[in-house]
């Protein structure tokens, strides 16, 4: 399994705010942001939160991406 934030980033552009600004606003640890910004998985609890702060939907935020072990199943 794959994610990816892009979306995410390309939103916060949009909204003129930084990611530092989205950590503090959504209470975010900075290890979490690094995390995000690997296109790690975080919990759906932060997504919620950033979700939250942004208001918008968690399809706006983060998608799916299918990788070569998903494409064998």
């Amino acid at each position: 399994m794959a994610v990816s934030y892009n979306k995410l980033w390309k939103l916060l552009i949009d909204k003129k705010m930084t990611p530092a600004d989205l950590r503090r606003r959504a209470d975010i640890a900075p290890n979490t942001l690094t995390r995000m910004k690997k296109d790690q998985e975080v919990t759906l609890q932060v997504l919620e939160r950033i979700c939250a702060v942004l208001n918008t939907d968690f399809g706006e935020v983060v998608e799916y991406i299918q990788d070569d072990m998903d494409e064998r199943t």
